[in-house]
């Protein structure tokens, strides 16, 4: 499927060093994009589906990277179905597992853990709840692993190890197990802050020194922070990446986005909501976060968009988070919230409010264009100007 989508207002790009897209149109073809900015009137023409964003903004779909998945679009510790689906409505159009550790009665021995690993893997491979991407199987760290246990996994394309919630004596015990993981070639990551589910422990920062994982998990809290000093120890100190989270401590989240900000560390800041955990469902979770550290400091909304997508993209090496040619056709338009004070997205954003979601396109193929379920309405309407193949794109009512 050809996708032209015309008449945007402003283009996000994904990456923070330089956010911002000269231009008004994206084209996409098949799950890829083939131009950003603009397009011939041929090029557009031969679109299978034409969208006129009516002046709304185009940002990559947002990253997830931290959803505590099970199996299918299913959450046992919120006991609801659907909730996957739901937060591509609220603009995220990845989710990262963070450890499939909710699974009931998961196994704590090696093989175990590999085989629940490999499982999650293979069920989300190619399965998209509501049109998103799942990244799944993440295996949970425990005492027995080896070293070849890793090299298997990778083999069996099984990409993540996650550190916080085996039965270790101590935090310091994963230092071995995160080196073999990551020599193995798997993206290490680990709980950081206190403890939060029966199983898991409190890390502080020396804990994360030692371990030196790829990502501190909710280094903000999940939902407890760590002391106030680790922060920038961890930031100057090593090269983790920062990932921030929605239900987490918010004081703590800009403290870490000043912090990254000052020490010239904000390629490695990222954001994600570590759902569906105590704290619930949260569709609208990574706009929340970003509107909050977007109103509550002194940097621009686009870099926080930035942190939601590309930044993501980059730490867990994924094609997508970029608006670019030849990424992952993931493209999301929002808009002030009809009835606010402001009139463009990033402005309304930046004063706090929840962007409201006015179209959704994942792997190239629109999953809405209208009004999102989960967000205010729109101040500008999208709308498909044409289309030439039998679907309708209309947002499912209310």
């Amino acid at each position: 499927m050809k996708v032209a989508i015309v008449n945007l207002g402003q283009i996000v790009s994904g990456d923070w060093r330089n956010p911002l897209i000269s231009g008004d149109t994206i084209v996409s073809d098949g799950e890829r994009i083939v131009s950003v900015g603009t397009a011939s009137a041929q090029a557009v023409e031969a679109a299978d589906v034409v969208i006129d964003a009516g002046g709304m903004t185009a940002i990559p779909g947002l990253i997830d990277s931290h959803i505590h998945i099970t199996f299918g679009d299913y959450t046992p510790r919120q006991r609801t179905v659907g909730y996957l689906e739901s937060y591509v409505h609220g603009g995220t159009t990845t989710a990262i597992s963070a450890s499939e550790v909710h699974v009931p009665g998961r196994p704590k021995d090696p093989e175990g853990v590999k085989a629940l690993a490999v499982a999650a893997q293979r069920c989300f491979a190619d399965y998209r709840p509501g049109g998103m991407r799942v990244i799944a199987g993440s295996v949970i760290l425990e005492p027995g692993l080896k070293a070849s246990d890793f090299v298997e996994l990778a083999q069996k394309g099984v990409r993540l190890a996650k550190a916080g919630f085996g039965a270790v004596k101590t935090a310091y015990d994963y230092v071995p197990l995160v080196a073999d993981a990551k020599a193995a070639g798997l993206i290490t990551t680990c709980h950081t802050g206190g403890s939060s589910i029966p199983g898991s422990g409190a890390i502080t920062g020396d804990h994360l020194l030692k371990m030196h994982p790829h990502v501190s998990f909710h280094i903000n809290g999940g939902p407890t922070a760590m002391p106030d000093a680790d922060f920038e120890r961890v930031i100057r100190e090593s090269e983790m990446a920062l990932q921030v989270c929605t239900a987490g401590n918010l004081r703590t989240t800009l403290l870490c986005a000043r912090l990254a900000d000052r020490l010239d560390a904000f390629d490695r800041f990222i954001i994600a909501t570590d759902t569906p955990t105590g704290s619930g469902i949260m569709p609208l979770g990574m706009l929340y976060t970003i509107a909050h550290l977007a109103s509550l400091t002194d940097m621009p909304p686009e870099r926080f968009i930035c942190a939601a997508t590309g930044s993501n993209a980059r730490v867990y090496g994924l094609d997508s988070g970029l608006l670019a040619p030849g990424k992952a056709a993931d493209i999301v338009l929002i808009d002030a919230p009809d009835g606010g004070t402001q009139s463009t997205a990033l402005a309304a954003i930046k004063h706090g409010d929840i962007a409201a979601i006015g179209a959704v396109v994942t792997a190239g193929v629109p999953r809405f264009v209208g009004r999102s379920r989960n967000t205010p309405g729109t101040t500008r309407k999208a709308r498909v100007a044409v289309s030439r193949v039998m679907q309708d794109f209309a947002a499912a009512a209310h």
